[in-house]
């Protein structure tokens, strides 16, 4: 049998490697067949959660929510009594939503487990009310760009998740021909980035190799996400060294992001084909966004907790902790991100969960030359936007859409996001006015780093549900998800 040490170790001949993936495949199974099958058979209700704040489609009201099979069956105004063998009654402080759903975490399993696992992520993602994960193609090796790393990638996560996961396949230079099959297995959609990724084993296309993957993506409309900052804008800027937070800044100006959003739009328009700019931190780009989307252009954006409930002014030197690319840019920006959210122009909030150990991050020297940067946030998204978000007079409803509802429905999530009829019973019991105080050494990634270490937060989550059960740290029963199924 070939193991992942032998299979890691050739990591860098890539023709050994397809072969070592075959043969640990071919030892394992098919990696569809081993995921665990999904109940999804309504009949007798096996559980109600009656409760006075229930976030429906139809806002906030008190209801009775029936699930059966792992889906909503009913849906009733609080007092009709329905019946189940369990039964759950919310206390007066606690709302019942639907799960997050974050389109953006970065597992870095295989290959980097000491970054992060399934185990650890996905726990961390119930902790925090999400309950299904879109996983990154890159970070983890071999990086997920081919058929059969994807389906290695899916027998390493099977028994592993707590949470429903699905996967972002890559595209990059020489794969070109991959993105139909790896579409036809399932996955959401494909990453790419337009600068240098961080990682050697997943190379950055060009603006114009970005256009034909782009063409070859419209044929079967599939979902190009891409990490848009301009190689060259960031290649001519000082490179970062040292602790000072302001140089760092300064070497990922905004109009890396700028120019390169502006090229993803224009790309978009001469391909037809559907785009998303991921963690989208300059401000200035959204006049590029709002055109586009005038003028009919299938483009989407998301930004991050991190862009929204933090600034540059806050950072210490030396923070590395807050080091992410693109970066905590300045409080006057942040505000114009939260206009965008709520005119449309950012279409949902994803963490851009990023990992790394203790070591990575240097934050004993606090160089932001040297660490990593990516700031691990799955637990922490949902109090972390609602504290900034209920501050402004901002509803939880409008947050629960930004968060569960608007990811859903563009990655293509088709029974997840809302609570409704027929949907999965993916729920997240949630104190909104509970306080609590960051203890990085508390939380359930696997290693103890967080930009929000120390700070207060508002909103804690009770319970987690995935598919009617209820998540309990200790016996993992999420499913690995392909897109199109029900």
């Amino acid at each position: 049998m070939t193991d992942t040490t032998s299979l890691l170790a050739a990591v860098n001949q890539p023709k050994a490697v397809e072969q070592q993936i075959a043969e640990f495949i071919a030892s394992h199974g098919d990696p569809r067949a081993a995921a665990p099958a999904s109940a999804n058979t309504p009949g007798a209700l096996e559980l109600v959660i009656r409760g006075s704040r229930v976030l429906t489609e139809e806002g906030e009201a008190p209801r009775e929510i029936g699930i059966a099979g792992g889906r909503i069956s009913a849906i009733e105004t609080l007092g009709t009594g329905l019946q189940a063998p369990d039964v759950v009654t919310l206390a007066d402080d606690e709302v019942l939503m639907p799960g997050v759903i974050d389109a953006h975490v970065h597992v870095n399993e295989p290959g980097r487990t000491d970054w992060e696992g399934f185990w650890t992520a996905t726990r961390a993602a119930a902790a925090g009310g999400v309950t299904t994960i879109i996983d990154m193609p890159l970070n983890s090796i071999p990086s997920t760009v081919t058929v059969p790393a994807l389906d290695y990638k899916r027998l390493v996560a099977t028994g592993q998740t707590f949470v429903d996961v699905g996967f972002w396949g890559g595209a990059v230079p020489g794969n070109q021909e991959q993105l139909r099959a790896l579409h036809e297995r399932g996955v959401f959609g494909f990453k790419c980035f337009l600068l240098h990724s961080g990682v050697d084993e997943f190379p950055p296309l060009t603006p114009d190799a970005l256009q034909d993957y782009l063409e070859t993506l419209a044929g079967f409309d599939g979902l190009m996400i891409v990490h848009a900052e301009d190689a060259a804008t960031i290649d001519g800027a000082v490179a970062p060294h040292g602790n000072r937070y302001a140089d760092f800044l300064s070497s990922r100006p905004r109009e890396a992001e700028n120019l390169a959003i502006a090229a993803v739009a224009e790309r978009a328009r001469r391909t037809g084909a559907r785009t998303h700019i991921l963690h989208l931190s300059s401000s200035d780009a959204l006049s590029t966004l709002r055109s586009a989307k005038a003028d009919g252009v299938d483009i989407t954006a998301e930004t991050c907790p991190h862009y929204l409930t933090l600034t540059a002014e806050d950072v210490p030197n030396g923070g590395t902790a807050y080091k992410c690319c693109p970066p905590i840019r300045e409080a006057e920006n942040r505000e114009l991100l939260w206009e965008a959210l709520a005119d449309g122009t950012i279409d949902y909030i994803a963490s851009d969960h990023s990992p790394s150990t203790v070591e990575l991050k240097d934050l004993e020297h606090g160089d932001f030359g040297a660490a990593w940067g990516g700031i691990a946030s799955v637990q922490l998204a949902l109090p972390a936007i609602w504290t900034e978000a209920r501050r402004r007079g901002i509803e939880l409803a409008t947050v629960s859409e930004w968060m569960t509802a608007r990811p859903a429905e563009r990655i293509g999530l088709r029974n997840k996001g809302r609570i409704a009829l027929g949907n999965d019973a993916d729920l997240a019991v949630f104190a909104p006015d509970d306080e609590f105080v960051v203890d990085a050494t508390q939380l359930q990634h696997k290693n103890p780093v967080s930009a929000y270490d120390g700070k207060r937060l508002s909103g804690v989550v009770r319970t987690t549900f995935v598919r009617g059960a209820v998540v309990d740290n200790e016996h993992p029963t999420g499913r690995l998800l392909e897109r199109g199924e029900d």
